[in-house]
């Protein structure tokens, strides 16, 4: 597993950096959410919220990363759990994004600041790509050029009426993968946990762009993975960055307010 990989990479690599951070702040929102480390590290990830039953009375926790016992855990004692629930995935990854976030400016990456990666992709040409996730700009930019375009999404509204002619059921990511040319993957499959099985599926020749603010971690299990550019987040404001999260902000109000892009490559 990629997260869990990762993880391990972390501790082998970084364990002294590590081993005593806790979370001294935590905002968990309708569409982002974002932690602030011990360290003053912070993190963001596309929110995975638990379904109504999770409130039945049979299912109510007040134990371990229930409310008001997120503050002040070790963030060990987070990414090691056993308890499995959609909060706590996406606090994984916020952590690990927020862990993630100076390791990137001292470790040895190819970094291009200020630059989304569809900046970076071939797009005058007759390819096929297939972008994973509803990301509006992508497939409005994409779909101005002469190359084929699919989207796979689970949700068919999340596309405009104009942009359904793409849209693929993100059930059927098996027939549509293998022949794709280029992927983008929206990083929110790291936090429900669908990026391996569609990462199995594509070609080792395809060009695969992870992006989006919950793929800010450390790239090299990914890298080891057939992905080949990260679009990662950079925050510039953390107090902004809880205050969006907690205001109901999505990923383009990051951008505007508190946030840069920035593309990792593998060299």
């Amino acid at each position: 597993m990629i997260l869990e990989k990762t993880y391990a990479l972390l501790k082998t690599r970084y364990k002294n950096q590590i081993e005593n951070l806790t979370i001294s702040d935590v905002r968990i929102g309708v569409f982002l959410s974002a932690v602030l480390l011990s360290d003053g590290s912070c993190g963001v990830s596309s929110s995975v919220t638990d379904s109504h039953s999770f409130c039945d009375k049979k299912n109510r926790d007040f134990g371990d990363f229930s409310p008001s016992k997120i503050k002040g855990q070790n963030v060990i004692t987070l990414l090691e759990t056993n308890k499995k629930s959609n909060t706590i995935d996406t606090l994984k990854i916020a952590v690990l994004n927020a862990i993630s976030s100076k390791l990137l400016t001292t470790a040895d990456y190819r970094i291009i600041e200020n630059c989304d990666p569809i900046d970076l992709i071939e797009l005058d040409s007759n390819k096929t790509i297939t972008v994973v996730g509803g990301f509006q700009t992508y497939i409005q930019r994409i779909s101005e050029t002469n190359n084929k375009l699919y989207v796979l999404e689970l949700n068919e509204n999340a596309l405009s009426e104009e942009q359904k002619q793409f849209y693929i059921p993100a059930e059927q990511y098996a027939n549509i993968l293998p022949a794709s040319d280029i992927v983008i993957i929206t990083g929110l499959t790291l936090v429900n946990n669908t990026i391996e099985g569609l990462l199995s599926s594509i070609s080792p020749k395809t060009q695969v762009v992870v992006t989006g603010p919950s793929s800010s971690i450390i790239p090299d299990i990914l890298f080891e993975n057939k992905v080949n550019i990260i679009g990662a987040t950079r925050i510039t404001d953390s107090d902004l960055l809880f205050s969006i999260a907690g205001e109901a902000g999505a990923g383009f109000h990051l951008f505007k307010y508190c946030a840069q892009k920035i593309s990792i490559l593998d060299d």
